[in-house]
C-alpha cells in the first residue's frame, strides 16, 4: 500500500480542522467535534473490530465443540456413533492410530487410496506378472519393471543359477520397481516342477509327501520350501497344486497330494500353512481342477466330461475348503486358474476365461476376494470352439471374466501388445474402468498384506 501524504491530513501536523483565530466561540463543543465523515468512519471501525473480536471467540468455542465430539470413521459400519477421538494433545494410542491407519482401514481401503491416484499405464502394469528371456537382470526386464509397471516377474530353473546371482538380480528388480514386486516361482519339488535345483538339493514331490502318510512331513517340506525361497529374494511361491488326481493325466504325475478331496485338503493344507506362516505367499492350483485330464493344457485344451454335481463334490471341493477355511494361513494369497474346459458348467470358455467360473462360481458362491492370477496365457490350451486365441485378447477376455493378474508376456514387446490391448477395451468400453480398479486393488492389497509395501495411506 502507497504511504499517505501527511500535508493532506492536518491533524497529523498539529493543526485544527478549522484553522484561523481562535474564539470562545470557536472553542465551543460543536465547533471543535471531527466532521461527519470522519466520526463516521472511527465508530464503522471500532464496530468491526467489536465484531472481528466476536468471531474469534465464538469460532474458538465452536472449534472446541467439534473437536471434542469428533469421532472416526468408521469403514466396516454405516452409522456414526458418538465419542471423542481427537483432543489436543493426543494421548500415545491416538497418535499411534494415526500412524498405523490399518487399525482403522482394511488393506483394500488403503489399497484403493493408491490406486485412484495411479494412472491408468500404472494401473495397466500391475495387472501383469511378466517373465523374461535371458539368464540374468537385462535392459528388457528393466524396461518391464520400471517404465511400464509389472506388478510381478516369474523365475524359472534356467534363471536362478547360482544364490548370489539369483539374489542379486532379484534385489536390482525391488529397485527399479514403482510398486514392490511380487517375484514368484513354481517350486512344488519332484522330479519335473523344480525350479531350485541349480542352488538347493532335491525336494520331494507333493505325491512322495502324501506317500508317507504323515502330515508332518508336509509341514516341514512347507517350512524348508518357504526358507529357500525367502533366502533369495523371492516372496510367492506358485504352488501348492490342489488337483484331486482322479486319472493319471501326463501333467499331474507326482505333483499331487492325493486321489481325494480330503487327502488334499490334509496335506496341502499343511505344507502351505507352513509356508505361509514363514512369510512366502501361496498361489493353489489349478482352479477349477485338472484332475480328470488326460492331455496337458500346454499342449491343447483339456476337456472333463463330468457332472456338475462331481466337480463340485470332488474337483472344487479343496478350493471351496480354502477359500472358506477359519484359519487364515490355509487361505491361499492367490488362486491360479488354468485352461480346462468343462461342458457341464460351461460349455465355451476355458476356465480362466469364463466368467462362469471366475465371477459366479469363484467369487459370488465360494466369496473369494482375492487375487486370482491366471496360467500361461500363451499356452495352447487358451483356445475358443478349436480357435486359438492370442494372449493379448486373453488378457483382455481374462479380466472381463474376474481374474486379477495375467501371466505370460515374455519381454517388452509382448508386454506392450498386451497393454495395448487392454487400453484399446478400456477406451471402447468393453473393459470398464472399475473392473480395472478392482483388480489393481486386490494386487495392491495383497501387498500390503504380506509386507511387500507399507499399509500406509499415499504420501505427497
Amino acid at each position: 500500500m502507497a504511504k499517505s501524504n501527511p500535508s493532506s491530513h492536518p491533524s497529523e501536523t498539529g493543526q485544527n480542522y478549522f484553522p484561523g483565530p481562535a474564539s470562545d466561540e470557536s472553542m465551543q463543543p460543536s465547533l471543535i467535534t471531527p466532521p461527519p465523515t470522519r466520526r463516521h468512519a472511527r465508530i464503522r471501525l471500532e464496530i468491526a473490530l467489536i465484531l472481528l473480536a466476536i468471531l474469534i471467540t465464538l469460532g474458538g468455542f465452536i472449534g472446541q465443540q467439534l473437536m471434542s465430539q469428533a469421532v472416526p470413521l468408521s469403514p466396516t459400519s454405516s452409522t456414526v456413533q458418538a465419542g471423542p477421538f481427537v483432543q489436543l494433545p493426543l494421548n500415545d494410542s491416538q497418535i499411534n492410530a494415526l500412524r498405523h491407519p490399518t487399525a482403522h482401514m482394511q488393506y483394500k481401503q488403503l489399497a484403493s487410496l493408491y490406486t485412484a491416484r495411479m494412472t491408468i499405464d500404472e494401473e495397466l502394469g500391475q495387472l501383469i506378472m511378466v517373465e523374461y528371456a535371458d539368464t540374468s537382470y537385462s535392459a528388457d526386464l528393466d524396461t518391464m519393471i520400471h517404465q511400464l509397471h509389472a506388478g510381478g516377474v516369474i523365475m524359472y530353473e534356467f534363471q536362478m543359477l547360482t544364490a548370489a546371482q539369483t539374489s542379486h538380480d532379484i534385489a536390482q528388480m525391488q529397485k527399479r520397481a514403482d510398486f514392490p514386486l511380487f517375484v514368484s516361482t513354481d517350486e512344488e519339488g519332484g522330479p519335473y516342477v523344480h525350479r531350485l535345483l541349480n542352488i538347493y538339493p532335491p525336494r520331494m514331490s507333493a505325491t512322495a509327501i502324501y506317500n508317507t502318510g504323515d502330515i508332518n512331513v508336509a509341514t516341514r517340506e512347507g517350512h524348508h520350501t518357504a526358507h529357500d525361497l525367502l533366502a533369495l529374494g523371492i516372496n510367492e511361491d506358485l504352488a501348492p497344486d490342489v488337483d484331486v488326481q482322479l486319472v493319471p493325466g501326463y501333467d499331474l504325475v507326482t505333483r499331487t497330494f492325493g486321489n481325494s478331496p480330503d487327502s488334499v485338503i490334509k496335506y496341502a493344507g499343511a505344507y502351505m500353512k507352513a509356508m505361509q506362516s514363514d512369510g512366502v505367499t501361496a498361489c493353489i492350483k489349478h482352479f477349477p481342477g485338472l484332475g480328470d485330464a488326460v492331455i496337458d493344457a500346454h499342449a491343447g485344451l483339456p476337456v472333463i466330461n463330468r457332472t456338475r454335481d462331481q466337480i463340485y463334490s470332488v474337483e472344487l471341493a479343496p478350493f471351496k475348503y480354502f477359500i472358506q477355511t477359519p484359519d487364515q494361513l490355509e487361505r491361499p494369497g492367490m488362486i491360479m486358474p488354468t485352461d480346462v474346459l468343462m461342458p457341464a458348467i460351461d460349455p465355451v470358455y476355458p476356465a480362466e476365461l469364463s466368467h462362469t467360473f471366475m465371477t459366479d462360481i469363484l467369487r459370488n458362491q465360494f466369496g473369494y476376494d482375492g487375487v486370482a492370477l491366471t496360467d500361461a496365457l500363451y499356452m495352447k490350451g487358451v483356445e475358443i470352439n478349436g480357435r486359438q486365441i492370442s494372449m493379448a485378447q486373453a488378457g483382455v477376455m481374462a479380466l472381463q471374466a474376474g481374474d486379477d493378474m495375467l501371466l505370460g508376456p515374455t519381454g517388452t514387446a509382448q508386454m506392450e501388445d498386451m497393454i495395448q490391448a487392454l487400453k484399446a477395451a478400456y477406451m471402447n468400453g468393453s473393459l470398464s474402468k472399475s473392473r480395472i480398479d478392482e483388480a489393481v486393488t486386490r494386487i495392491l492389497a495383497l501387498k500390503m498384506e504380506k509386507h511387500l509395501m507399507p499399509a500406509i495411506p499415499p504420501q505427497g
